[in-house]
């Protein structure tokens, strides 16, 4: 469990303090070893045909490249929402969510207006997080105010490698406060429906920065801490799935695994524990394959149960994981696999 160093206090405001969770040392040897032994856990054929329709509903489909165009983020929401392009048995699914940078949010939510698929835009300065505060909740408000259910905000890891623990929080908090306050506008088309809980926020960690498992199972629980401030005493708002916290920007190496995610998860489970309210998790980088992402599935089905098993709690931050995955259906639908021009459209 999580416990509080009450001499260790983050103030976001006067009248609402952010505890500093205690250290949470992490053994090495036992991650690993557990992670590896989820890994090889053997699925049915019949649990692998769900898994693989599941994990596409839990997919984030994303572009955050300097070359990005609006003609690329339409094609990424035509993919988004029919990601196997050849008709199946059993449907799949629409992912979960197009990720883009904030310039580009309006085209997604024009383009997505009749979708469910929500609309999820990088800011706080993506992917460094070296901006000054104003500039980061700027940021998050335009991202909002152009359409954005969800936001995908890195912190600042220079002042979390240094120590600076107090910052880190405060920061995480005040955007936090700011999706509470502001929810995208309806879309022209319906889309979505709103947010109980504001504008979803994802904590992006960077842990291929964090340097250790102890620093990513910190980092875990501050963010986690943060980001629930003066939410604990408040049922009405609450929604859980408001708050994820997320491995990675794609941009460092080496992003997602399998240890790393399962620290994370570890440190949902004991929040959950201690205070019953439910934080989604985003693995996000380098996962690449269906048999990845059934592994993954695994490890949460085992580490947080089945509750967790839905895009409210979990998604995966992919796009070329799409492609694969729509591969194995249409192999175990035919019996052989697909051309590439039967997969993508980007």
């Amino acid at each position: 469990m999580t416990s509080t160093d009450p001499s260790a206090v983050a103030t976001a405001t006067a009248a609402e303090p952010i505890p500093i969770p205690r250290p949470v040392p992490v053994d090495r040897v036992m991650v690993e070893r557990r992670a590896g032994e989820l890994a090889t856990r053997s699925i049915k054929t019949s649990a692998k045909a769900r898994g693989l329709r599941i994990a596409m509903s839990m997919l984030d489909l994303t572009t955050l490249e300097g070359k990005d165009s609006p003609e690329k983020v339409r094609a990424l929401c035509r993919r988004a929402m029919r990601p196997c392009p050849v008709a199946v048995g059993d449907p799949v699914p629409p992912v979960a969510a197009v990720c883009v940078y904030p310039s580009l949010v309006p085209v997604a939510v024009e383009t997505l207006r009749d979708s469910p698929v929500r609309v999820a835009a990088v800011a706080t300065g993506f992917p460094s997080g070296q901006y000054p505060l104003d500039v980061r909740l700027r940021d998050v408000r335009e991202a909002i105010e152009a359409g954005a259910d969800e936001i995908d905000m890195v912190i600042n890891r220079g002042a979390f490698l240094r120590g600076d623990l107090g910052t880190v929080a405060h920061e995480i908090a005040e955007v936090r406060r700011l999706c509470r306050r502001h929810v995208a506008p309806p879309r022209p088309g319906g889309g979505p429906a709103g947010h109980r809980g504001g504008t979803h926020l994802k904590v992006i960690l960077e842990t291929g920065e964090l340097e250790t498992y102890d620093n990513v199972r910190r980092a875990s629980d501050l963010a986690i801490a943060a980001a629930t401030a003066g939410e604990l005493g408040s049922a009405g708002s609450w929604e859980d799935g408001c708050v994820f916290i997320k491995t990675s920007t794609g941009k460092v190496s080496p992003a997602a695994t399998m240890p790393i995610t399962l620290v994370m998860l570890e440190a949902i489970r004991d929040h959950w524990l201690t205070t019953g309210r439910r934080i989604g998790m985003k693995p996000a980088g380098g996962i690449r394959t269906a048999k990845d992402a059934l592994r993954y599935l695994v490890m949460v089905k085992e580490t947080l149960g089945d509750a967790w098993l839905t895009p409210r709690l979990f998604r995966f931050g992919a796009s070329s994981l799409a492609d694969d995955i729509v591969r194995q259906i249409l192999r175990m639908e035919r019996g052989g696999y697909a051309a590439s021009y039967d997969v993508s459209e980007t």
